[in-house]
């Protein structure tokens, strides 16, 4: 008892002392700081000229003497903010050169930023969005990269977030099986409070490992060279090309086993690689794993176990799953005949504008032929994983707008990575449609909760959006190099959580939809993700390849950040899933990160602005741990410099005396933290 009322005083006497310091000592003081909101007129940043027309053009209603004109070097300003956070980036221009919009670059303390700004001819307010000033003194700076952009002035301010929890909790599918509808209600429990890990397994053929299984002719048996025996699947006989006979599959009480007909011995599929990796080097598996459908199609198709492996996840492991579709098109598809087999080397899901995507949702085209096969294949497998109690989070047709348009159309396709977007935003979401009604009343599937990637590009991205009524969850996927960063690091892993995407993919629906990380290389970091409020609902890495390995690889990963985020109270893991997952009506029993839970008072249910009251969760994070006892401890000391927001007034008033807040509930939370009090003995009654 001695040593805790030691560690007590310490974390008392820490807190006084950081709070004196941050007011009194440290560089950053309150008169130091810039006043916001802050505008700069542009022909007051350092390295800007004064402009008064352009060209001889006139521009009529600037503020101050005229504007800057973004020709020549770089101009910029600087402010200091006293910790690290986000603040909106705002300009009042005029851009005349392109009306194809015209990428511009800004770079915050270097680190830069893209935007493409449509052609304005009069002075118009251009949101940068929100971006991440350091602690200190920093320059916004605007590069003429592609330039030719009007700045009248340029308007910063601290970021205002939305409540993104009051995000749809329902489908948009009203026709939702009861697991899928559970299932959104979970996700929606947790969403803006922790960010669910995910894994992508490789799919087909991936990961073989060669075994000394083999095919014993003379004894008609596979064996081991241990003696081993394994069962012989005798539908799958066959002959190889010197007339033995032999069979493609046997298996045990662990797994299937596939015959190699070149070295003659049995492999199988390590689909669990990167799982394994995860949970060697963090002791936790994903919550959430990734599958892919791309084979089960009407070229080459075979049956890679998909299926089974989404039911295994789901049922056995009590995991989430989600899914995408590479679904192919013949190369060489105007000599193709609909239905007959392709060699998959034949076969492309890049973009062929062999064939023509707007005929894919015509009746009577070879496009349309071939569309309706491969959804027929694919309704075939999720009408099996439906009847299993099974729901997927569903993702068809990503990375739709792929780059950033190369010509003056915006919306036109011509930065498509895939077939099904290369001829623009309205056939693609003519195709979503399409892909949607199928499933659902054609063939009445009723598992799926609709996800849709999006980009950020300019306001054009919002073109490819298909809908509230046709999308459940929005996302983005985060392929990002060390080159292309907002963290202020130069080097390493980018840890990034691309606030930038974030913020403009969730305004596309309004604020109606949840946001997730779709696929990712690097996962973001935990600091990242609390400074910039990106609460992106889930991750899920992209599996390794040998090339580019996603998860293991030094270069995308580091492994400290891994067991941080897996270990950390933001992350949710396979076996913090509730066990009534698929019967999910509520707060997320089962779990050992709930979302915070209603208390009642004395007098009866008192709520946040959002609906929630924690005891003890000063900083109103959702968690009650020695971080609030600080806050309270500063906040007593420097009310100027520290604040308590309404709710955590109330939240932090946990010492029973009813006197508001004072040291006493301070110590009380350290009193929790030690494992005298629990949580739910709070606020303590005398």
């Amino acid at each position: 008892m001695k040593n805790w009322l030691r560690k007590c005083a310490a974390i008392a006497s820490a807190a006084v002392m950081t709070a004196v310091s941050a007011s009194s000592v440290m560089p950053v003081s309150a008169a130091d700081t810039t006043e916001f909101p802050f505008t700069v007129e542009g022909e007051d940043m350092e390295g800007a000229k004064l402009w008064t027309d352009i060209y001889n053009q006139q521009f009529p209603g600037y503020s101050g003497e005229g504007f800057a004109y973004l020709t020549g070097d770089a101009f910029s300003f600087k402010v200091t903010v006293p910790e690290d956070g986000m603040y909106q980036l705002k300009v009042r221009g005029v851009q005349i050169l392109d009306k194809g919009g015209r990428v511009e670059t800004i770079a915050i303390n270097g680190t830069e930023y893209t935007k493409t700004v449509p052609y304005y001819d009069t002075w118009t307010d251009i949101d940068f969005g929100v971006i991440r000033l350091k602690k200190g003194e920093n320059e916004i700076s605007f590069l003429n990269k592609y330039g030719y952009l009007a700045i009248d002035y340029a308007t910063l301010e601290k970021a205002v977030f939305p409540d993104i929890t009051q995000a749809d909790s329902t489908t948009c599918d009203a026709d939702a099986t009861a697991e899928t509808m559970a299932l959104m209600k979970y996700l929606h429990s947790v969403y803006g409070k922790h960010t669910l890990s995910g894994q992508q397994e490789i799919y087909g053929g991936g990961h073989s490992v060669q075994t000394n299984i083999r095919y014993d002719a003379g004894k008609d048996i596979c064996v081991d060279q241990d003696g081993k025996e394994y069962v012989i699947d005798r539908d799958s006989e066959a002959v190889d090309k010197d007339g033995n006979k032999f069979y493609w599959h046997c298996s045990d009480d662990v797994r299937t086993y596939t015959y190699d007909e070149q070295n003659r011995c049995y492999k199988y599929d390590y689909y669990d690689q990167e799982f394994d990796y995860i949970a060697e080097k963090t002791g936790k598996y994903p919550a959430i794993r990734g599958f892919d459908f791309m084979n089960y199609n009407p070229l080459y198709g075979w049956d890679d176990g998909t299926t089974e492996r989404v039911i295994e996840w789901a049922k056995e492991r009590n995991g989430i799953a989600t899914a995408c579709w590479h679904i192919n098109i013949p190369t060489d598809f105007e000599n193709y005949t609909p239905g007959e087999a392709v060699d998959w080397s034949q076969c492309t899901y890049k973009p062929n504008h062999q064939f023509k995507v707007a005929n894919a949702v015509k009746e009577g085209t070879k496009e349309n032929e071939y569309l309706d096969l491969a959804i027929a294949d694919l309704a075939e497998q999720f009408k099996k994983i439906q009847d299993a109690g099974v729901p997927i989070l569903w993702r068809p047709f990503h990375e739709a707008e792929g780059n950033v348009s190369t010509t003056d159309d915006p919306i036109d396709g011509s930065g498509a990575w895939f077939w099904w977007s290369q001829d623009g935003a309205v056939a693609y979401k003519a195709l979503w449609n399409y892909l949607y009604d199928q499933l659902t009343n054609e063939y009445g599937i009723h598992n799926l909760i609709w996800q849709q990637n999006l980009y950020a590009w300019s306001e054009s991205s919002a073109e490819w959006y298909s809908g509230d009524d046709r999308v459940d969850i929005v996302g983005f996927d985060k392929y990002d190099t060390q080159y292309n960063r907002h963290d202020g690091l130069t080097s390493g892993p980018n840890e990034s959580c691309n606030s930038e995407v974030f913020w403009p993919i969730i305004r596309y629906s309004n604020y109606k939809k949840m946001a997730a990380i779709m696929e990712n290389s690097t996962i973001p970091s935990v600091g990242n993700i609390e400074t910039e409020q990106a609460r992106w609902l889930y991750f899920c890495t992209w599996y390794d390849n040998g090339s580019d390995n996603f998860i293991s690889g030094d270069n995308y990963n580091n492994t400290d950040s891994i067991i941080e985020m897996y270990q950390s109270d933001l992350c949710i893991t396979l076996d913090e899933l509730p066990t009534d997952l698929y019967n999910f009506s509520g707060a997320p029993a089962g779990t050992t990160k709930p979302a915070p839970t209603t208390t009642e008072t004395p007098a009866g249910t008192t709520t946040t602005e959002s609906g929630e009251t924690v005891y003890g969760d000063a900083n109103c994070d959702g968690k009650v741990e020695i971080a609030d006892a600080t806050l309270i401890l500063q906040f007593l000391t420097n009310k100027d410099e520290y604040q308590l927001s309404k709710q955590g007034l109330i939240n932090a008033d946990v010492s029973g005396n009813g006197d508001g807040v004072t040291g006493g509930d301070a110590l009380v939370i350290q009193q929790v933290d030690a494992g005298i009090y629990k949580i739910t003995d709070l606020p303590i009654k005398e």
